[in-house]
């Protein structure tokens, strides 16, 4: 997938959760990535992270680090 479909894809989740309370947002995102994105559309999705790629929303790179960490 081209990177900017997926920081699109990953963008869209961001946006949806962005209404949920702060506290839940981060968590929401991690979840909605990690139980319906496959494991080579995380994969990817690290490596635009760790390629200092613009554009993507903050709770996409928190959610990003957070899979990360898990």
């Amino acid at each position: 997938m081209s990177p900017d479909k997926l920081i699109y894809m990953a963008n869209q989740i961001a946006t949806f959760f962005a209404s949920q309370p702060e506290a839940e947002r981060v968590t929401r995102v991690t979840a909605h990535i990690k139980d319906f994105w496959e494991p080579r559309m995380r994969r990817q999705l690290f490596e635009i992270v760790d390629s200092g790629k613009t554009g993507i929303d903050p709770l996409v790179l928190a959610a990003a680090e957070k899979l990360r960490a898990a």
